[in-house]
């Protein structure tokens, strides 16, 4: 388990994890958030301001100082930039910039409009949160940008912006067309600069051995309490499809990451004798072949392990090569279920409880394995899930 430390109010936050302290950082969203609410207010007061405050979707309250301030009277820019803590990426220290400024309202435009620009992608392919031909600023970061502009604009927004007009702010960050190469974002298909992420706000830094060794804990205190069995997920989608979907108690639920089978194998060592996972296909196809650490730095291969699937179901060759071109599991979700090859997700739900099992080593142990969609919809289960989920209502 972990222990969180408020110092201020400034964000000096840090975790612990086996004794040692791990500083955490804000993500790229609260950047853009930070930046966009103290331009919006410098465009309006056209006065400097030394620091601005935002709330995160995790809770915290972040106080962050702009950089880079240019103010006048037809537009305002200024910056904040990104601090990942100990757990540093390759956006760490880069500027993201947010440039304020009145335009003229199109018909029926929206009061506040946010966009990209220099440095921030483009979605160039289906698949993702965000549109295709939209700056990849994702739904999260955005709802906090207008949440945050709002807060200066107050209810009334008349009062700021007269109803010919749209507040227009510009996400930009000059550093990100270089820094997207190392990111996954080309292979993705996001063109032309960097991510604006974050679904919590807050980067959490724990390093893998750390990290794992908090989940395996989480593990214990649940057997220690009289639980012999588990469901096991990745993370937040997965819990909202346990408790929404399955209608289960989150009480059993345990949440893995990326390290499918070093949990699996904790829970075996701890002696849990049914297991229920539930993730988004994007990740458990990979268990389907045996990858047991889903991380895509470690392994991704799931356009070729769909593709050999569908083509032992007999898809032809022109189906396989527009699954070929999907840059996520969920692109290719989108193809198959116009086809008549939805029956591939059930062959790998039950591929993946085979190799879980195979992994186990142990056949006294009940396994069952539900896959979702990026919506936290469902899409497929193994043969004996029901059965299983059926153990947990009791």
């Amino acid at each position: 388990c972990y222990i969180i430390c408020n110092v201020g109010s400034d964000m000096e936050e840090y975790v612990y994890i086996d004794g040692k302290k791990y500083r955490r950082g804000y993500t790229t969203g609260s950047c853009a958030a930070a930046a966009s609410k103290a331009a919006t207010y410098m465009l309006i007061t056209q006065k400097k301001i030394e620091s601005v405050n935002i709330d995160t979707p995790k809770g915290i309250y972040l106080t962050l100082k702009p950089r880079n301030i240019e103010i006048n009277k037809e537009y305002t820019i200024c910056s904040i930039q990104k601090d990942g803590g100990d757990d540093i990426d390759a956006t760490h220290t880069m500027d993201i910039f947010a440039k304020a400024e009145m335009i003229d309202r199109e018909n029926e435009g929206e009061d506040i409009y946010v966009t990209g620009g220099i440095g921030v992608g483009t979605v160039t392919k289906k698949g993702l949160k965000v549109e295709v031909g939209k700056s990849a600023i994702n739904p999260v970061p955005m709802n906090m940008i207008k949440t945050e502009i709002r807060k200066v604009l107050g209810t009334d927004l008349n009062t700021y912006i007269d109803k010919t007009k749209t507040l227009k702010i510009t996400i930009y960050a000059p550093q990100g067309v270089e820094i997207a190469k190392k990111t996954f974002n080309p292979r993705l298909g996001i063109v032309g600069g960097i991510s604006i992420l974050g679904t919590s706000g807050i980067v959490e830094p724990m390093s893998d051995e750390g990290w794992k060794k908090s989940l395996s804990i989480e593990l214990e205190m649940k057997r220690a309490q009289g639980l012999d069995k588990i469901i096991l997920v990745p993370g937040n989608h997965g819990e909202e499809f346990i408790q929404n979907e399955l209608g289960l108690d989150i009480k059993y639920v345990v949440r893995m990451s990326n390290f499918v089978g070093y949990m699996l194998m904790e829970a075996k060592r701890m002696g849990y004798k049914k297991i229920l996972l539930a993730g988004h296909i994007g990740k458990f196809i990979k268990v389907s072949a045996g990858i047991f650490h889903t991380h895509s730095k470690v392994a991704d291969a799931r356009n070729e392990i769909m593709i050999s699937n569908l083509a032992l179901m007999g898809a032809p060759l022109e189906f396989l090569k527009e699954i070929d071109k999907c840059v996520t599991a969920e692109g290719a979700v989108e193809i198959i279920d116009q086809s008549e090859y939805t029956g591939v997700y059930e062959i790998l739900c039950n591929k993946c409880r085979d190799r879980v099992k195979q992994h186990l080593g142990d056949d006294d142990i009940e396994v069952g394995v539900y896959m979702f969609r990026m919506d936290k919809s469902y899409l497929a289960k193994s043969d004996n899930a029901d059965s299983i989920v059926e153990v947990f209502r009791w």
